[in-house]
């Protein structure tokens, strides 16, 4: 284990707190699928993404998804951390893409790292802006973006986080991902593949070029 996180972390991590986190972190392997987080949760752990991929999802009134982000190795929740940090319920649902790897660090840790250690610090601060880049992204997408090219989008970085260009989400799946209805996923998935961009089979969508 501490191999795996010394080639994961260190470029991030002092080689104390890595020992720390080793010591009082929980590792744990989440099946694809699985929900690893949900909404109105009390966060009583903070994750770091050892391998494999997460969506992050949030949820309107209505119970309909909008997919946020994407984690992926060596990265965190910087969501899951202003819950941490403000002790309120999650906000956002958290799914495993792919088998995934967890490290799981007790939300007490937190404070105390960040006087303690740089890279702490620093890791944190680079999560939030990274997680916030990513926030805007999604928000100019649906701001600015017809929804054909916000599918080719999402397509693309199913195929980056999975590193397989058969993609094994149902259309249903996808709509709600992309917050829009399923009759309307299938539609345009079929004028995909009438551009020869992609081929639909009966469980998995394989791109050919987007």
């Amino acid at each position: 284990m501490k191999e795996e996180l010394l080639g994961i972390f260190s470029s991030h991590f002092e080689q104390p707190l890595i020992d720390e986190i080793i010591e009082v972190g929980k590792c744990m392997e989440v099946p694809a699928g699985e929900t690893i987080m949900d909404i109105g949760n009390y966060i009583r752990s903070i994750p770091l993404l050892l391998s494999g991929a997460i969506k992050v999802l949030r949820e309107d009134d209505e119970g309909d998804e909008l997919l946020l982000y994407y984690l992926e190795q060596g990265e965190t929740c910087s969501v899951t951390m202003a819950c941490c940090m403000g002790h309120t319920q999650s906000e956002i649902r958290a799914i495993a893409e792919t088998d995934a790897k967890i490290m799981m660090v007790p939300v007490q840790k937190m404070e105390e790292w960040m006087a303690k250690y740089k890279g702490w610090r620093n890791y944190v601060f680079e999560s939030y802006h990274n997680r916030l880049n990513e926030l805007l992204q999604t928000v100019d997408s649906i701001a600015f973006k017809n929804l054909d090219q916000r599918l080719v989008d999402y397509l693309k970085k199913k195929i980056e986080v999975t590193n397989d260009n058969q993609i094994r989400s149902t259309h249903q799946e996808i709509a709600y991902d992309l917050h829009t209805s399923r009759v309307v996923i299938s539609r345009l998935l079929k004028k995909l593949e009438k551009m020869k961009k992609l081929v639909l089979h009966r469980n998995y969508i394989q791109i050919l070029d987007l």
